[in-house]
């Protein structure tokens, strides 16, 4: 990966780059105008590459959060540094309700704790609702981990006990995280911070053996030297504490870290919604203002980040929105629309390189960027400007910082489309070892089983199958993409049944078929409306289902009860 470091360099060096950094120096809170979403995640790891300290980046919802982290990740693959990164996640529950946090939750928010315990400086991004919510002291956090290195001397029933005091529950075998199990002189336990759970082997009181495995075949993957064991949850702790519910996530931040605002007026909103949904007097959470009172008691540096123009006294960073150069958004019916569109971005891009202007292009994949190469040969720019500065990672938007005379680019602005952001839980690192179990493994799945796919209904699994990419040069290796191959019903009886081929990179659309009785289910044809029929009657049932249990609800709450007598000596014997 070729250097990227001027981008930063760049700004750090700027005017308006060296005021920030000065006023941030004095400790006191900065107020930055000018600042264009886009620009955020850049601006925050300019930040921390240019400081050293830890940076946390509060914004206003969950989807802005999940796109400014994975800006964060590019910028700093970019950069080409091991800074470590912090998802700290809402609850997304309230303590008091009758279920517990979804474990990926734990499990970000307690990464993003560890991380910090270690000493390491973050870029960490944050909602205002997971900001509000209590967590364990790091005085806490560092009582309930424990690191294991072979050759430990351990009573595993001690090892068990201790685990269990941590919040760890035992269950006869280990397939999600918080979990534990004993057999014999083996121990698993599946900790919130790695990726997949750990087998620990005793001899005696000796820890002989450390190794990870796979959840759902309980089989043995790579060996390990040590692991550091996190605590085994993170509410049901708090609960058992007397008072206050503990910290907040600012009570773990060093004293130097810079806290950047995204949107204030927008945080401050979303905070005061939050604050309406938590009941009176409840402990595990601090309310907005006292928190905002302990930021400032705690001397991190607030800097806030507006879009818009704020005033003199606000420092007019100028990151601005590639808005008015993006080609139209949605669809145009009309490929010459789209192509003038394009070919007059690619001019802009031209004219900015003309005008000494540093322009970066970030590509999806190894196809986006081959594609923008041959576009831009095909404008005639290569001859004339040479060669785009290509790079190969995932940004939400670009943006332009007229004083540093640079432009970033995404494929946003080149080719007119948006990538709809995938749910953080399905991409995560820990998203291979907890692999639901009704996920299929097709390597099980035997030709003629029934499976179900989302858009075009129940199917007939054939086989799987390499099929030749299209526009291969002859001659050349044309491995292709290997597909599910799955047989639908007929409309015609005259023509042979249809087969849909699906990409592997799209498996997740297809599931087991799961049927009552013995009876083989009819088949849906490609195109069809009675697969839509069904899932229409099916979301249909469950809504009834929910008015018929309100309802019932809503009548024993207006009916007077009734007090039965006490039990009778017959009863009672």
């Amino acid at each position: 990966m070729s250097d990227r470091s001027h981008l930063f360099n760049c700004f750090s060096a700027s005017a308006l780059g060296q005021e920030l950094s000065k006023r941030i120096a004095t400790g006191s809170a900065v107020s930055c105008a000018n600042v264009d979403a886009a620009g955020w995640a850049h601006l925050a790891v300019a930040l921390r590459a240019e400081t050293g300290r830890t940076v946390v980046l509060v914004t206003a919802q969950l989807k802005q959060q999940e796109t400014l982290q994975q800006d964060v990740e590019t910028w700093l693959r970019l950069l080409d540094v091991d800074t470590p990164t912090g998802f700290y996640a809402d609850w997304e529950v309230l303590p008091h309700e009758d279920k517990l946090p979804h474990a990926d939750a734990l499990s970000e928010r307690l990464e993003t704790l560890q991380v910090l315990a270690d000493g390491a400086a973050p870029v960490i991004t944050v909602t205002p609702a997971a900001l509000m919510q209590c967590t364990l002291t790091p005085a806490e956090i560092a009582h309930r981990s424990r690191t294991l290195r072979l050759g430990d001397r351990l009573e595993p029933l001690d090892f068990i006990e201790w685990l269990e005091e941590q919040g760890y529950e035992p269950e006869t075998q280990v397939s999600s995280r918080g979990e534990l199990s004993l057999r014999g002189g083996i121990v698993d336990v599946f900790p919130f911070t790695t990726t997949w759970p750990v087998r620990c082997e005793f001899f005696g009181d000796e820890l002989e053996s450390l190794r990870f495995f796979n959840p759902q075949s309980q089989v043995s993957r790579e060996k390990i030297e040590h692991v550091t064991l996190s605590p085994g949850g993170e509410v049901g702790l708090l609960k058992r504490l007397a008072g206050p519910g503990g910290a907040t996530l600012l009570e773990h931040l060093p004293k130097d870290a810079i806290v950047l605002f995204c949107d204030p007026g927008a945080v401050d909103e979303a905070a005061a919604q939050k604050v309406m949904e938590i009941p009176p007097g409840d402990r595990f959470h601090v309310e907005w203002i006292p928190l905002l009172h302990r930021l400032e008691e705690r001397g991190l540096v607030r800097v806030d980040l507006h879009e818009l123009d704020e005033g003199e006294e606000a420092l007019a960073l100028e990151l601005a929105s590639l808005e008015a150069f993006r080609p139209m958004e949605g669809r145009v019916a009309d490929p010459q629309i789209v192509d003038a569109q394009r070919r007059e971005f690619f001019a802009q891009l031209h004219r900015w390189r003309r005008q000494d202007h540093t322009v970066l292009v970030l590509c999806n994949n190894a196809g986006e960027q081959q594609r923008l190469e041959e576009l831009w040969a095909e404008y005639g720019f290569d001859a004339e400007g040479g060669k785009l500065d290509i790079a190969l990672g995932t940004l939400s938007r670009g943006f332009f910082y007229s004083p540093g005379r640079w432009v970033v680019v995404s494929d946003a602005e080149v080719f007119g489309r948006y990538k709809v952001q995938r749910p953080r839980r399905m991409k995560g690192r820990h998203a291979a070892a907890m692999k639901s179990a009704f996920d299929i493994n097709f390597t099980d799945l035997e030709a003629g089983d029934y499976v179900v796919h989302l858009q075009h209904g129940i199917g007939r699994y054939l086989c799987m199958k390499a099929m030749p990419l299209s526009g291969a040069k002859e001659g050349a290796a044309n491995i292709g993409h290997e597909c599910i191959v799955i047989e639908y019903a007929t409309s015609d009886p005259h023509n042979p049944p249809p087969k849909l081929y699906v990409p592997v990179s799209e498996a997740h659309l297809v599931s087991k078929y799961i049927g009552s009785g013995k009876v083989d289910p009819p088949l849906n044809t490609l195109g069809g409306k009675r697969w839509e029929k069904t899932k229409e009657k099916a979301e249909k049932a469950v809504r009834d289902l929910a008015a018929e249990l309100l309802r019932i609800q809503a009548v024993r709450e207006t009916e007077r009860g009734h007090a039965f007598g006490e039990d009778t000596t017959w009863q009672r014997e």
